[in-house]
């Protein structure tokens, strides 16, 4: 199945880039271009894109703005977005766990991990960037000294999941980690959304970050 990306970008050279990588898969199609946050969104809903890559600093319209109109309430089959971010925007990311990402990714993190955060999002995983989890975590950490404590009881395996989660791992990488299959490591996964009653593994990593199970405090 071919999966349809939009990208919204207000650098040229940027949007030129990610469409020149994604050119080269068969599996990716770019069906969109957009500079700002309103034609973004204006986009997404005339081509039904699988994935939006979505940057945060945009003219007209922000990306958390434009993320939160594509993936609000009742909306029919919403794309699944990716933020794109650099390093001063860790502030954003933060604000973004909640309004529903399905990702975050450096922008120069390379081709590879471009290509793996737009097949995580179209399969319904997300990819965190391992730079920004390291970096959220410190942040975090710093600022609430004190873990927050977990308001319902997860398993001894479930916190070996959510560690990993938490450090940016796909759901391959942490089957083979914890040494058990792909399927059982989406049972769990789904078992943790239930218990933390988060929207997605996102969210499921800010809560380990502010718990500090990964930090070896929980």
């Amino acid at each position: 199945m071919t999966i349809r990306v939009l990208i919204a970008d207000d650098q040229a050279m940027v949007r030129a880039g990610f469409a020149m990588i994604l050119a080269a898969e068969d599996d990716i199609d770019v069906v969109g271009e957009a500079a700002d946050g309103v034609y973004a969104v204006e986009l997404a809903e005339r081509h039904r894109p699988d994935v939006v890559l979505m940057d945060i600093r945009m003219p007209r319209m922000d990306g958390l703005e434009a993320l939160r109109r594509l993936t609000r309430p009742g909306t029919v089959n919403p794309p699944k977005v990716v933020v794109v971010t650099t390093f001063d925007d860790d502030e954003y990311v933060q604000r973004a766990l909640s309004e529903g990402a399905s990702g975050f990714l450096i922008k120069d993190s390379g081709p590879a991990l471009l290509v793996e955060a737009i097949r995580a999002a179209a399969s319904g995983e997300a990819l965190v960037s391992p730079a920004i989890t390291v970096r959220l975590l410190r942040r975090l950490n710093s600022a609430a000294p004190a873990p927050r404590e977990p308001h319902t009881a997860l398993s001894v395996r479930e916190k070996d999941l959510v560690r990993l989660v938490a450090r940016g791992l796909t759901n391959a990488e942490i089957a083979a980690e914890l040494s058990i299959s792909v399927g059982t490591v989406k049972t769990h996964l789904g078992n943790v959304q239930i218990k933390l009653s988060a929207r997605n593994r996102v969210e499921i990593a800010a809560w380990a970050w502010e718990s500090g199970l990964v930090d070896g405090r929980g």
